[in-house]
């Protein structure tokens, strides 16, 4: 039986992520975050970002509209992305590649869903197309509990995406065109909720 032309990509996607994988795992990856301060970071309005015990704490209450944001100062192009999260109340994100705006949402592009629901580890372009991906609610049952420390990686090259959760790959989008290829990492506080969310453990490992 002929292998499809797209089983084919598929294929040697998933081997070509495997081999930067262990790569990464073989070179020294950049933190993002010191782990004393917000050192290389910037805020746009909205809730309050600090620091505790080598950790980012993020919080906001619902009275508050804007979508306050921790962004990165550098911007990247392609590479791979780790942190670990975890939620206590309310709806975050991971973005990268993310342009900053100046509007109430504060950017447009692509996070990484950060929440206790099913859609964690999906792919929302914030300002753009909306939902693009959600990850299978069975395998997210599966791999994490909500409320605990969960690792995440995003890998990001040229035209495609991929966010692994505790080591799982959960959404995958390939080939895609429309999407913004550089930009900067933020962490988001989603207006209109109380939110209270920490991140950790932040790095990223430059690709071509």
């Amino acid at each position: 039986m002929a292998i499809k032309p797209s089983a084919i990509f598929s294929i040697f996607t998933f081997a070509s992520l495997g081999l930067l994988t262990n790569m990464a795992s073989a070179q020294s990856w950049e933190p993002l975050f010191n782990g004393k301060d917000l050192t290389g970071w910037h805020t746009q309005p909205g809730g309050e970002w600090k620091v505790v015990d080598g950790v980012i704490v993020g919080t906001s209450a619902s009275s508050e509209s804007r979508h306050g944001l921790l962004v990165s100062d550098r911007e990247l192009t392609n590479f791979i992305l780790r942190a670990k999260f975890r939620v206590h109340e309310g709806n975050s994100g991971l973005y990268f590649r993310a342009e900053e705006t100046d509007t109430n949402v504060a950017v447009r592009g692509f996070q990484a869903e950060v929440d206790r629901s099913s859609a964690v580890g999906g792919l929302y372009e914030t300002a753009m197309r909306g939902w693009v991906r959600k990850p299978d609610p069975d395998v997210i049952e599966n791999i994490l509990t909500h409320g605990e420390w969960v690792s995440i990686t995003v890998t990001a090259i040229d035209d495609d995406v991929t966010v692994s959760l505790n080591g799982t790959t959960v959404t995958e989008l390939l080939g895609d065109k429309e999407s913004l290829k550089k930009g900067r990492i933020a962490l988001q506080l989603h207006g209109g909720q109380n939110m209270h969310v920490e991140f950790k453990d932040i790095a990223v490992l430059k690709l071509p």
